[in-house]
């Protein structure tokens, strides 16, 4: 085999003395699609920003074709041939996919850029290498899985051989994961080296010809793929067994907590993203939401939560109406959020993980007293949270900041699920988050339904949507299109046509199926 990449006995010490990678070793061949995998705070993102110069190593070694490097920027690790392409894309919607993929390195005629010649590159690119998207179309207008082309194609621009993957298959649905897949197979075909970093181990058998395990930034072994199962591989991830397949007990739905009814968001041009969406959450239900994103989740996500505004229709949560009600009123009636981006709506980065865990319970009289704070109480809540929750730390006072991304979302998740909801929202609870944790948070949303609460899950992830609903509605343009109550007789790849507007059940079917929830 030829090394195209060797990083060897990689250490790397933060100046708060966290260490993240204690001892890693990478060897990647050249023209081979390698896994990097590992739980949360492994060291598998410290080790990618290492070799793409966003961070320097305390100790180790790093050899590109064979030539040893020190990787001091971006800039440098293009020029080696290294591109990395990030789990939340870095492209901007109102330019075209030529501006775009030439942007920093737009070729010139005279003094003005070489439109013409750039647009024949980006097409030539996209054909040769199976990957072709309309140069002159805006990224606004394109799918997730076009946008995730544009991405590679602006690597493969910049002369990268060697590519990195973030959690690639994130937000795609079946059919584009297979057509990224083909994809990634001709790269490979093509002498291009890919890092794939992932989560999902039938992804990782499926495309990967061999894998590197990280666990507490030291590397845990080099494999075969072919040669170890999932449950090896998550065994090595995260030092013990792991439940994969997702087990609970049959439902036993009650009165209905939530309903929304001929619910209506238009933005301040007009334009509908929520189009007359009717359902209902019932007791001791899990309901799953299902749609490629960018299909009216999040405006609907943020209308139930009172942050977003709703044009028309209503809310009822417990049989109060909710409709354009604040978030204070809406938490207030017990329901819980876990949101979508936990960094930028789930946390205040540089407080404490204590801070975080109890900003909603301050005026609870186990934590206050006449306006003064049980700080001896708080101290104790923090240390439960942390010890129930499975939060791994230094201790409760570091920032939330900065943990890993698994330990964040336990945290988001303790804060909320804690504060004895009546119904908590869902939304994309496990993203990028390792088999472990998942593992923990799912069998907390059961255990919440189990206690005869609701669940509205928002989830791009098919496994986990298929796994952990009870029933499922499916969006498309703002719509509803589908309404799934038996949920284990749906496979992936027909959810996928639904969720691309393939396939469509008709309207009264899905009107009946709804009202029966509401009876």
């Amino acid at each position: 085999m030829t090394e195209a990449l060797h990083m060897k006995h990689i250490v790397k010490v933060y100046s708060n003395g966290v260490m993240a990678n204690k001892d890693v070793t990478l060897c990647v061949g050249q023209g081979e699609i390698h896994a990097l995998s590992g739980e949360n705070g492994a060291g598998k993102s410290t080790l990618m920003k290492i070799l793409f110069g966003e961070e320097q190593a305390t100790s180790g070694e790093i050899f590109v074709n064979g030539k040893q490097e020190h990787i001091t920027s971006p800039q440098m690790a293009i020029r080696l041939g290294i591109g990395m392409v990030h789990q939340h894309f870095m492209l901007v919607p109102s330019l075209s996919v030529t501006e775009n993929v030439i942007m920093g390195t737009e070729p010139r005629k005279g003094l003005f850029i070489d439109q013409k010649h750039a647009r024949q590159q980006v097409e030539e690119l996209g054909k040769k290498y199976n990957l072709y998207i309309d140069p002159d179309k805006k990224i606004r207008d394109l799918t997730v899985g076009q946008k995730q082309k544009v991405e590679i194609l602006k690597a493969l621009f910049r002369g990268a051989k060697i590519l990195i993957l973030d959690e690639p298959t994130a937000v795609l649905t079946p059919q584009e994961t297979a057509e990224l897949f083909e994809e990634l197979k001709h790269l490979r075909e093509s002498g291009y080296t890919i890092i794939f970093i992932s989560h999902k181990l039938n992804e990782i058998k499926e495309i990967c010809d061999r894998i590197t395990i990280i666990r507490r930034g030291v590397t845990m072994g080099v494999h075969n793929v072919a040669d170890v199962t999932e449950e090896d591989i998550s065994r090595l991830m995260v030092g013990r067994d792991v439940v994969l397949k997702i087990e609970k007990k049959p439902a036993k739905p009650g009165k209905p907590l939530l309903r929304v009814k001929d619910l209506k968001v238009a933005d301040e041009t007009g334009a509908i993203h929520l189009n007359g969406v009717s359902f209902a959450l019932r007791e001791g239900e899990i309901l799953g939401i299902a749609g490629v994103e960018g299909n009216g989740q999040s405006q609907m996500i943020d209308a139930i939560t009172g942050m977003g505004h709703v044009s028309s229709g209503s809310i009822e949560l417990a049989g109060n109406d909710i409709t354009g009600a604040g978030v204070r009123k809406i938490r207030s009636m017990k329901l819980a959020h876990i949101p979508e981006d936990r960094m930028t709506a789930g946390v205040a980065a540089n407080l404490s993980i204590r801070e975080n865990v109890i900003a909603d319970k301050l005026s609870w009289k186990r934590f206050s007293s006449g306006g003064l704070l049980k700080r001896k109480e708080i101290r104790t809540y923090g240390e439960e949270m942390v010890r129930e929750y499975q939060i791994l730390c230094k201790s409760q006072d570091v920032e939330i900041g900065s943990l890993s991304g698994g330990n964040i979302q336990k945290g988001v998740v303790a804060r909320e699920l804690s504060a004895e909801p009546v119904v908590v929202v869902a939304n994309q609870p496990t993203r990028g988050v390792d088999v472990g944790a998942s593992e923990f948070i799912r069998q907390r949303l059961i255990d919440i339904r189990d206690q005869g609460k609701g669940v509205l899950l928002i989830t791009s992830d098919l496994n986990e949507v298929l796994g952990l609903s009870d029933s499922l509605i499916v969006m498309y343009e703002g719509r509803i299109v589908a309404y799934i109550s038996d949920v284990s007789s749906m496979t992936e790849a027909e959810l996928g046509t639904y969720m691309l507007g393939i396939q469509t059940q008709p309207e009264e079917r899905i009107k009946e199926a709804l009202h029966e929830t509401e009876q």
